[in-house]
């Protein structure tokens, strides 16, 4: 007796992301470009520019899971990286590492993702600004500390500070320029999640 036709294995290999996915993958991709070539996806605080270009790999992460945020913070760091290494500035150097363009960015996906999904708060609104701040804080901690970790003296240098100094400027970042970026990616991508949400239960 044969075999039905679906107890056969099939000869192409399991498809990794739904078609939904890989939109939301190229459409959020596509944006944080855009906003980095545009340089809307810049506000210039000093000592640096604050950035909301990891806004769209924070959207992402919690609209379709943290896989779909680590891929699209990928792309965003890839495209840290390149663009420092095409357009170097004075502390381009530092985005030139790996470690820091594109480690820390795909990383903030999956924790907003995993702050959101554990959060002992039952209103999803609630829920989605704080991971978002989360997410925000996170990634500006980290580029700033990997920044103090692995080239503080360099930083220095280019900065013409003393090393000693380096670390005042890390922690002030942190905590002003941190909470900035991360008050804007609530404001900026709480609606568009909400409403995205709201969206795809319609539909279904």
């Amino acid at each position: 007796m044969e075999k039905d036709n679906m107890d056969t294995k099939s000869p192409y290999p399991r498809q990794r992301f739904s078609l939904r996915q890989l939109t939301v993958i190229g459409l959020l991709s596509a944006l944080t470009v855009v906003l980095g070539v545009s340089g809307l996806g810049f506000i210039p605080i000093p000592p640096i520019y604050a950035t909301i270009l990891h806004i769209p790999t924070l959207i992402g992460a919690l609209l379709e899971g943290p896989k779909i945020g680590m891929v699209i913070g990928f792309i965003f760091g890839s495209y840290s990286l390149v663009q420092n290494f095409v357009q170097p500035n004075i502390m381009s150097f530092v985005f030139l590492n790996p470690i820091i363009s594109i480690l820390p960015r795909m990383l903030i996906g999956p924790i907003a993702y995993y702050v959101y999904r554990y959060l002992p708060i039952k209103r999803p609104l609630w829920r989605v600004m704080i991971a978002l701040f989360v997410g925000t804080i996170v990634h500006t901690v980290m580029v700033m500390g990997l920044i103090y970790l692995i080239y503080a003296e360099p930083y220095a240098a280019a900065k013409g500070i003393p090393v000693d100094h380096v670390a005042n400027i890390v922690i002030g970042v942190a905590v002003f320029h941190g909470p900035l970026e991360a008050l804007a990616a609530v404001v900026v991508g709480t609606p568009v999640v909400m409403a995205i949400r709201a969206k795809l239960k319609t539909d279904k």
